[in-house]
């Protein structure tokens, strides 16, 4: 299990705290870097041949690329608000700045062609409402299949309310079919509140996976094939996840089939009124 479940600090590789690229992993196209800047702090890379979505998790920066600068308010933490984002392009030189510190995601993927760099405001995401009743979630679109501009990336926040439940029905997308387009994903999962745990799972029809864990604040799930769901969060404690994705796909797409034991399980909660408590955080 441990080239798929990553505890916190079990792939950290100075001066990240998360450092997974499709150099480190069996997969050859999502990538994630987690990077915690003090005041102050600096960080300067070459995207080489990877497209970056640069996401503040807490606290805000400047990011440059390309001769933009981007003022990135950010936020105080993601259970707090929504954040705003920026996009850089393959084969720039980029650089991160954050005069009062913070905690910075960098979602990637192998590019095929180059995009100019652009932010997009907090106010500008689309903050969606899914499913209902205890399966009702928070998806925060910022670079969505069909949000922005991207060659492979599409990433996503999921917000899971304390008690609540998501990724389910237990879902896939590992082959190319009518109903489904090959991608890799990689959960990033936060917690609320002191000594916050949740759970996920991920299994495939032969079971030759056959995961469920327990999740804590900054451990990492990598989903190579496979139905992944349900994850859950325990009384008292929200549960945030970022989804990163990618894949060989000619088109920028996200399709997916459900686990059919659990037929008609996604039509039930939406006919279920959604979960009051959200969405939990907006813009600002």
């Amino acid at each position: 299990m441990s080239e798929r479940f990553l505890p916190v600090g079990a792939a950290a590789h100075d001066p990240y705290d998360l450092f997974i690229t499709p150099e480190t992993l069996p997969w050859r196209y999502a990538g994630l870097r987690i990077v915690t800047l003090p005041p102050g702090g600096n960080l300067e890379w070459a995207t080489e041949g990877e497209e970056t979505a640069v996401l503040p998790l807490r606290g805000g920066c400047t990011v440059t690329a390309d001769g933009e600068v981007f003022d990135l308010a950010g936020r105080t933490g993601v259970f707090d608000a929504v954040s705003d984002f920026a996009y850089l392009p393959r084969d720039a030189e980029a650089a991160i700045t954050s005069p009062t510190g913070g905690e910075f995601a960098l979602c990637t993927a192998p590019a095929r062609r180059r995009i100019a760099p652009y932010a997009v405001a907090a106010g500008d995401i689309d903050v969606e409402v899914r499913g209902g009743g205890p399966g009702t979630r928070q998806i925060n679109n910022f670079l969505s299949a069909d949000a922005h501009d991207a060659d492979r990336l599409i990433a996503v926040e999921v917000i899971t309310p304390e008690g609540g439940w998501s990724s389910y029905p237990p879902h896939k997308h590992d082959e190319f079919s009518e109903e489904e387009v090959e991608l890799e994903e990689i959960y990033y999962f936060k917690i609320a509140g002191r000594n916050g745990v949740g759970v996920f799972a991920c299994y495939t029809p032969d079971r030759s996976i056959d995961d469920t864990v327990t999740v804590r604040d900054g451990d990492t799930y990598l989903v190579p094939r496979g139905y992944h769901g349900p994850s859950g969060a325990t009384p008292g404690h929200h549960m945030y996840f970022l989804n990163v994705m990618a894949g060989p796909a000619e088109e920028r797409i996200w399709r997916f089939t459900d686990d059919p034991a659990h037929a008609g399980a996604r039509a039930a909660l939406e006919q279920l009124p959604p979960d009051p408590r959200l969405p939990l955080t907006q813009a600002g």
